[in-house]
């Protein structure tokens, strides 16, 4: 793809995330807008480590598909890329591959021949021991120093790669990029850097965009254009009901960040202590003085999860007042008569596997923060045990059963009825897992890290 010097680049993001949906009409207007890139998230962190540890999508193959067909067809329709950052939720290989086994299928169904690329960031365990070796790999706050045994745990770790890889595949002529973990900004400030836009305005474009249209007057509505030139971004609603006011735009600097004014990237760090956000009518925001510091030390960020054990649940509802009125006290009691139960049953102690109680409807969310006061109305009991294996996780919930379904309080001379939700009682969820890497990489080059194949495109007949 040719760098022709632009004054400026025009960015599509119609959803902050892929699968999440958004209306049609919205990629239309963008269109015809001038979009000159589509760029999509397509994964996170957010909901935990089960993703990354499991390598396995959070969002159907249905709504993926659903809103790959929609932007493939207007990327192709438009002669514009599509970039798709952190595919299969996780950015891991198989994650990648999967997406991009969604894209062939709509590529044939509707005869579209795109060129894809796909960028893996899935990272050896023995490269990763060796660049620990020679002492490039540091932690981040609040971890200490990363051992060996942390790395070898893993069963998935990914790199989360800057704007780089995936400039270098749109200028080796891919026309959709399919990346594995990115940072949710290098998605969206790719294209205009590649194009020579400044970088602070790229970057911080970028910031305010990666969730869509989160940062207007009805996220729900749909995504968002940005327009990057050389003195600053602007940004517009894709859908003309919807607005963008100067609070909402910065409003979305302080989402997910540490600090509100500095964002680290791959290269260096957005600075936006100085920009000024201005209304340039009901619904359209320009940002301006925005900066960016190139680092010293190219870095890359690694998450990693691993095993921690087996988990089985079950949850149970009680309605009866009195136990009610008193429901830490019999909280109190159900903690200790499990303990006891699993000890006389099956001889295991407190260091052989672990419980977590959570009273829906009372304390779940604050625990002892919880500001109200007086007996709730009803309350959901979610029991959650964990354990080595399995076998032993059930086994103990099951031990619980009886509990869960009939334990009184000290003073009460009857046993109540509570309600399990489901039937069989214990559901076993598999395996659980921890994010155990907090830690960054020095590069040798920015896409040393990262693996790129390109698929020419297939004849459909």
């Amino acid at each position: 793809m040719e760098n022709e010097r632009v004054t400026q680049v025009n960015v599509l993001a119609p959803t902050g995330m892929l699968g999440a949906g958004f209306p049609e009409a919205t990629i239309e207007r963008g269109l015809a807008l001038g979009a000159d890139v589509i760029s999509v998230d397509a994964g996170s962190t957010d909901s935990g480590p089960y993703y990354l540890g499991a390598s396995q999508p959070k969002t159907t193959r249905a709504a993926v598909a659903r809103d790959l067909r929609v932007l493939l067809k207007a990327a192709a329709s438009a002669g514009i890329p599509l970039i798709v950052g952190s595919c299969g939720t996780s950015g891991t290989d198989s994650g990648v591959d999967w997406v991009a086994g969604i894209v062939a299928d709509i590529q044939a169904a509707e005869g579209l021949r795109m060129r894809v690329a796909r960028i893996y960031s899935e990272q050896s365990t023995g490269e990763l021991l060796e660049r620990l070796e020679e002492g490039r790999i540091h932690a981040l706050p609040p971890l200490g120093e990363l051992e060996p045994a942390t790395l070898e745990s893993c069963t998935h770790i990914v790199g989360a790669m800057g704007h780089e890889p995936i400039v270098a595949a749109l200028e080796a002529g891919a026309q959709v990029v399919l990346a594995g973990r990115a940072t949710d900004t290098a998605i969206a400030a790719a294209y205009p850097l590649m194009k020579q836009m400044p970088a602070g305005p790229a970057w911080h474009a970028a910031k305010i965009i990666e969730c869509g249209g989160q940062c207007t007057s009805n996220p729900r509505a749909g995504g968002v254009l940005a327009t990057i030139d050389a003195h600053g971004f602007t940004i517009e609603p894709l859908d003309p009901t919807v607005a963008c006011t100067p609070i909402l735009v910065a409003a979305h600097m302080l989402y997910e960040t540490v600090d509100p004014f500095q964002m680290r990237e791959p290269d260096g760090t957005l600075d936006v202590s100085e920009a000024v956000y201005t209304a340039l009518d009901e619904r359209t925001v320009r940002v301006e003085g925005s900066r960016f510091h190139v680092a010293d030390q190219h870095t890359i960020k690694l998450e990693g999860a691993r095993i921690t054990g087996y988990e089985t649940m079950s949850f149970s509802a009680i309605r009866d007042p009195h136990i009610l009125a008193n429901i830490d006290d019999w909280a109190d009691l159900m903690r200790t008569m499990i303990r006891q139960r699993v000890e006389q049953t099956i001889g295991l102690g407190d260091d052989k596997y672990a419980f977590d109680l959570r009273l829906y409807g009372h304390n779940a969310i604050l625990g002892d923060l919880e500001p109200a006061v007086g007996p709730p109305r009803e309350v959901g009991v979610m029991l959650l045990v964990s354990a080595p294996d399995q076998s032993t996780a059930t086994a103990v919930a099951k031990i619980a059963n009886p509990l869960m379904l009939h334990l009184p309080t000290a003073d009460m001379d009857y046993l109540p009825s509570l309600a399990f939700a489901t039937s069989p009682a214990e559901v076993e969820r598999g395996p659980a897992y921890e994010f155990v890497l907090h830690h960054v990489v020095d590069t040798r080059t920015p896409t040393d890290m990262f693996r790129t194949e390109i698929e020419e495109p297939a004849h459909h007949g």
